[in-house]
């Protein structure tokens, strides 16, 4: 065999394998299948190889074109995934911050005409081109600290034009950067100025013509809603639900964020892949979450830009829940950073580094459908793979607030490397 990239002589390869059918749970989030002086073989964008630098090479028949890459005293994982952003919307919301700051609370300046609102006219009156442009720039900082695979959310436009036009936006930046996109409708994020005190008018509009319109274009893989008091009740978000599962899209459930409404109840009724947030969970609705496999997406730097109470990813893990970590990058939380996730969630949510990086990784591709093809070191699975700049995954949440990446390499192509050795 002759690959085209080699990493040889890496400190640790933490290749997290096994978990390809299912996500980890409990202890096994702690185990990450580390070899010590490992090596990773590549070609055409597929792991060949994986183990110590001695077994790689005896599988190579030809050495790379290019020389092999040396990694010593460093760390390699799978490619970070970003279960849960809203990657794509107009204009920007420091503005909120003041509000925040006096005391107001999300829900007081989304009435006030803050919050969504206040980026749903940005977002409107922004092109295709210019949502693309904004989203680009996210994502490839994302991309730099080590994030190879991102869901993007529709859900500022909340008109079948502009949410067509988000997720068109979308499909265009799959063109312009080298990481893996995920589609996701949220039509129902909000109820849009036009359709106030007509909820369900607006969510007939969701279901009778929205929905139809994104699965007619095939723009998104999942749909989710924001089940929450103020927003969209149980039995709105099932119907919206059900008819985006009868249209062939899978399911999330913004679930349980500000009051405990049922929505972690609701995500394991329909067989959503995942219920995210869940700050406010009953314990009900995780004991249903655990019987169907739905997976926990915790976001704790909403938490933090709210400064609120965080989930309680401890109790999660010992109860046998499957964990995954994501930023929830959006307007009001804007967070790019994985690694400053992982640290909340260890320093706020009681997490332990090895199942924080779990959660960033295979719990994180399961939560996204994907944990065949991401998620870990495996032959036969695609080559996204980081090179940190740490002896050990404890270091993670030591050395916080800073970008730990040394190489990216995202579907077999080094697409960073920091100068320098």
């Amino acid at each position: 065999m002759k690959p085209d990239i080699l990493l040889t002589n890496i400190g640790q390869v933490a290749t997290l394998q096994g978990y390809s059918d299912s996500p980890k749970t409990g202890a096994e989030m702690k185990e990450l299948s580390i070899i010590e002086g490992g090596a990773i073989a590549i070609k055409d964008g597929i792991i060949t190889a994986v183990g110590t630098t001695a077994e790689v090479l005896a599988h190579i028949t030809e050495m790379p074109d290019l020389p092999p890459l040396e990694f010593p005293d460093m760390l390699a994982t799978p490619g970070f995934i970003d279960s849960h952003t809203h990657l794509t919307f107009g204009g920007s919301r420091e503005n909120d911050f003041a509000m925040k700051q006096s005391g107001k609370s999300y829900m007081e300046i989304l009435a006030a005409g803050g919050g969504i609102l206040n980026t749903l006219k940005s977002t409107r009156s922004a092109t295709q081109e210019q949502l693309t442009s904004n989203a680009f720039s996210y994502a490839e900082s994302m991309l730099t600290s080590g994030t190879t695979t991102i869901e993007a959310k529709s859900g500022y436009g909340l008109n079948i034009e502009s949410e067509l036009k988000m997720l068109k936006s979308i499909d265009d930046l799959r063109q312009k950067i080298p990481a893996e996109l995920v589609s996701t409708f949220l039509g129902a994020h909000a109820i849009p100025p036009e359709f106030e005190g007509r909820p369900d008018g607006y969510v007939d509009l969701v279901i009778n013509e929205m929905i139809p319109a994104v699965t007619d274009a095939g723009l998104a893989t999942f749909c989710d809603v924001f089940c929450e008091r103020g927003v969209f009740d149980v039995d709105q978000s099932r119907n919206i639900l059900r008819a985006a599962k009868c249209s062939g899209m899978k399911l999330k459930v913004h679930a349980d964020e500000i009051v405990q409404l049922g929505g972690a109840e609701l995500a394991a009724e329909m067989g959503a892949t995942s219920a995210d947030h869940l700050l406010m969970a009953s314990d009900d609705g995780l004991e249903a979450m655990l019987k169907t496999g739905t997976i926990a997406t915790l976001l704790p730097a909403t938490a933090f830009s709210l400064n609120t109470n965080y989930a309680d990813g401890r109790k999660m893990i010992d109860m046998g829940l499957p964990v995954a970590l994501a930023t929830d990058f959006n307007p009001n939380c804007a967070n790019e950073s994985i690694f400053f996730t992982i640290a909340l969630a260890c320093y706020k949510m009681k997490m332990q580094p090895r199942e924080a990086l779990s959660a960033v990784t295979i719990n994180a591709a399961h939560a996204l459908d994907m944990g065949g093809m991401l998620g870990s070191l495996e032959i036969g699975k695609r080559a996204d793979i980081l090179i940190l700049d740490c002896p050990n995954p404890e270091y993670l949440t030591w050395r916080f607030g800073v970008n730990l990446v040394h190489t990216v390499v995202s579907n077999g192509r080094v697409i960073h490397t920091r100068l320098g050795p």
